[in-house]
């Protein structure tokens, strides 16, 4: 089993990359980072379709959060002030509108600064949360 849990983000997607890197800088989540590419999903219990269409957030006991509940996730291990926000990010009906929010940057980040073809997403659809 894990210690800590593990962001897995879209490595080939410069706007992703960015992204992670400015979290890291600022929010500091105690977690372990990696890209999909650089890590074996089948022991993380994650699909390659999964870790295309979203951010996600595994648990060391292997709980899959992803989307905007990988943000709060993020938030939450940071502690701090950052909890807050991730607290919030968590409750319905804000959830609902996380969601929303989430799906329009993920299938518009190769639109976004350092977005290129590459950070398309795929037409995979995960369940909503």
């Amino acid at each position: 089993m894990r210690r800590q849990p593990v962001l897995i983000f879209d490595g080939d997607c410069g706007f992703c990359t960015t992204s992670v890197g400015v979290v890291q800088r600022l929010v500091r989540p105690r977690c372990e980072v990696v890209a999909w590419q650089r890590v074996d999903l089948d022991a993380l219990g994650v699909t390659e379709d999964r870790a295309r269409y979203e951010a996600l957030w595994v648990t060391p006991t292997g709980r899959v959060y992803g989307g905007a509940q990988a943000v709060a996730k993020i938030l939450l291990s940071a502690g701090g002030v950052w909890a807050v926000p991730g607290a919030v990010l968590t409750l319905p009906p804000v959830r609902w509108a996380a969601h929303g929010a989430y799906r329009l940057v993920a299938e518009n980040r190769m639109r976004l600064p350092g977005g290129t073809a590459a950070c398309a997403v795929p037409g995979a659809k995960v369940p909503r949360p």
